[in-house]
């Protein structure tokens, strides 16, 4: 219901919008739309009919099925929602069609708004070559690099080793990472010449490339600006972008720990010259790669509302979807640049279904079997488009939701998201909190020493896992049996039957083996919660409720917070009671097969699941060690699988455009 209340305080925009995406940005829009008592409209696929930003909407249609192509790219059935629902203006989001100037213009010819800019800008700057002579030209600064485009892999080794290695191979029309290789190297050149044309076709429709000068060890720094249709423009300060993996972003903070004011004005009138050299208006960002003497250098610059986008509304007080519909709407800013403020400190972690063990994050599928944001905590923000029960599929961007988090200080801010990340609760899928979790606590981090290369610097090997010292082991070990012997006390009061061996319910004493990995750790606890431990005491207290993914409690006088999993016991973590069990359990293993380990050398399995691309071999081909075998796509994003060693293809088992698992087995190598 609209509240005509609210209403009556703000100027008249449009009576309904439809969004043209899925997912938290489509909810967040759909929010800003309530406020403003305008009515939405939602798209959807099939699979998303059940999706949060659909229940969320006073009006949904479906476009089609799962795949992007047929449904939210699908601009012929999006034109019909608008047609049959009477939506007056559209909303793009991200990704998808939010940069799409045929979808613009598509709209205009119906007298429809988009709500963002007009179609000279978009295409302008959507195309980097072109966006990079625009840029020269309105005195921004610019990477040495090619300006036309690169035709051929062998055009493109004679243009890197023109410039100096190292390279970066980018998609013209791209953006969000995808289409984007850095060379050291001809033959990386033409490896990355055919991966990123591959995947800039496959994501934007459009498969030119450019090439310009790599910039080593640099900082990813981008200036919000919001400009009108009256010739006015403002800049909103920065965003800190530069801890990524695979060229996307994972931690984002406003404002940087490394502009000096002089550097920030600098950066945000060259980013104000820019969109007033493209009659620009609506939100957009300009981003900027900076190294380590301050020099900035214009990157490229996205024409829609940024992902990251709520840490400057957290730190400006402005609603950026809310500017946006005004704009649109053809109002002019209401603030000058002297009332746009740097309030505090904010951080945004995206929070994604991706195990970080693999390559710092390959995708996750599966349902959200149990879901909790830490929005009960304070000044924590969740953007989010999926509840518990939702689906996470290998046809959609894997982001669960945004975490944001904000102070009065940098410290505040992060001493937060150390919080939220603890008290966030997420089962059905791997996700990404734990190496969240490990950037943000850093030391390097914490110093602000941070660029690009911040995760292969940090996590040479790939991330492992955080490493306990051992006090920290002996407290959890020390939890974790206060827990388990608690499961069994209670177990036995429900249960009346069930008994522990050794182990009355009247017993104030137990003596346990824990083993976690490869050790095996005596332990002795009592009933009021003294827990001898590697030669440690800790005393552990808390009220158990073990129905509580998430349980308080006390170790050593310190509150404390422990996470368990829907089973109550981690499965690294294996308790047997009394000592003698070791013995018992070594005899019985006597009896055991012995498991052989599988042969990765001669088999090749899917890291992830995804979409076979391509296939390079066949049975009886002969590879060599390095040599590519096939490709597989997850999320967008191109994956290519190599032989570790010489041999012949015995069997092959995938083809291209099947889907295949986590696991599944692709060939066989003799």
């Amino acid at each position: 219901m609209i509240n005509r209340s609210v209403c009556r305080f703000l100027p008249q925009t449009f009576d309904k919008i439809l969004i043209a995406n899925r997912g938290e940005i489509a909810c967040r829009v759909i929010k800003t739309c309530k406020k403003m008592g305008i009515k939405t409209v939602a798209v959807h696929s099939d699979v998303d009919s059940s999706a949060v930003h659909v229940k969320m909407a006073d009006e949904a249609v479906c476009v089609g099925p799962a795949p992007t192509n047929k449904s939210y790219l699908n601009m012929d059935a999006i034109m019909d929602a608008i047609r049959a629902t009477g939506a007056q203006a559209v909303h793009p989001g991200y990704g998808f069609l939010s940069e799409n100037k045929e979808f613009a213009k598509r709209l205009a010819a119906e007298d429809v708004t988009f709500i963002g800019p007009d179609t000279h800008a978009i295409q302008a700057m959507g195309d980097k070559i072109e966006s990079k002579l625009i840029a020269k030209a309105a005195q921004v600064n610019t990477i040495p690099g090619f300006d036309g485009v690169v035709k051929t892999a062998e055009e493109a080794v004679k243009i890197a080793q023109d410039i100096g290695y190292p390279v970066m191979i980018k998609a013209s029309a791209g953006g969000g990472g995808k289409g984007m290789r850095i060379s050291w190297n001809d033959e990386e050149t033409r490896e990355g010449f055919r991966f990123s044309s591959q995947e800039a076709a496959s994501s934007f429709g459009d498969d030119r490339l450019l090439i310009e000068k790599y910039i080593d060890n640099p900082r990813h720094i981008e200036i919000q600006v919001l400009a009108d249709k009256h010739g006015n423009a403002l800049w909103l300060n920065e965003r800190e972008c530069s801890i990524q993996r695979r060229n996307q972003k994972v931690v984002e903070e406003a404002p940087s720990t490394f502009l000096d004011p002089t550097t920030r004005r600098a950066m945000g009138e060259q980013a104000v010259q820019l969109a007033k050299a493209v009659q620009y208006s609506s939100a957009g960002t300009v981003e900027f790669l900076v190294d380590s003497n301050r020099n900035f250098y214009f990157l490229e610059m996205n024409t829609r509302l940024q992902v990251e986008h709520p840490i400057t509304e957290c730190i400006t007080g402005l609603d950026l979807v809310e500017q946006m519909i005004r704009v649109a709407k053809g109002y002019q800013l209401k603030h000058k640049q002297e009332d746009i403020p740097i309030n505090g400190w904010a951080i945004e972690s995206r929070v994604y279904a991706e195990d970080p063990y693999k390559s710092f994050g390959l995708p996750s599928i599966g349902r959200l079997s149990q879901y909790q944001e830490p929005i009960n905590l304070s000044k924590v923000r969740v953007d989010s488009g999926i509840q518990e029960g939702s689906d996470i599929s290998i046809y959609y961007d894997p982001m669960i939701s945004k975490l944001v988090t904000y102070g009065a200080t940098r410290a505040e801010a992060l001493a937060r998201m150390e919080d939220a990340l603890d008290n966030y609760v997420i089962r059905g899928v791997t996700h990404n909190i734990p190496l969240l979790r490990e950037i943000i606590t850093h030391p390097r981090f914490i110093s602000g020493d941070i660029s690009t290369n911040f995760l292969p610097e940090v996590y040479p090997d790939g991330f492992k896992g955080h490493q306990l010292e051992a006090d920290k082991r002996r407290e959890l070990l020390a939890s974790a049996a206060a827990l388990y012997i608690t499961t069994q006390l209670r177990s036995q009061k429900v249960l009346g039957s069930l008994r522990v061996p050794s182990s009355p319910i009247e017993c104030n004493h137990w003596e346990l083996c824990v083993e976690l990995g490869e050790g095996h750790h005596s332990m002795e606890v009592t009933k009021s919660g003294n827990v001898e431990v590697d030669g440690g005491k800790v005393e552990v207290s808390g009220q158990w409720n073990l129905a509580s993914p998430l349980l308080p409690l006390t170790i050593n006088g310190t509150d404390r917070m422990l996470q368990v999993t829907h089973t109550g016991l981690s499965s690294s973590i294996m308790f047997l009671f009394l000592p003698h069990n070791i013995k018992r359990k070594k005899e019985l293993n006597s009896y055991m097969p012995e498991k052989v380990p599988e042969d990765t050398s001669s088999i090749l399995r899917s890291p992830m699941p995804g979409t076979v691309v391509a296939v390079s071999v066949k049975p009886g081909d002969t590879v060599a060690e390095g040599q590519e075998i096939c490709v597989i796509e997850a999320m967008k994003m191109q994956n290519s699988l190599t032989a570790v060693r010489q041999a012949k293809v015995k069997n092959v088992h995938c083809k291209p455009g099947e889907t295949v698992g986590e696991g599944d087995l692709l060939v066989e190598l003799e």
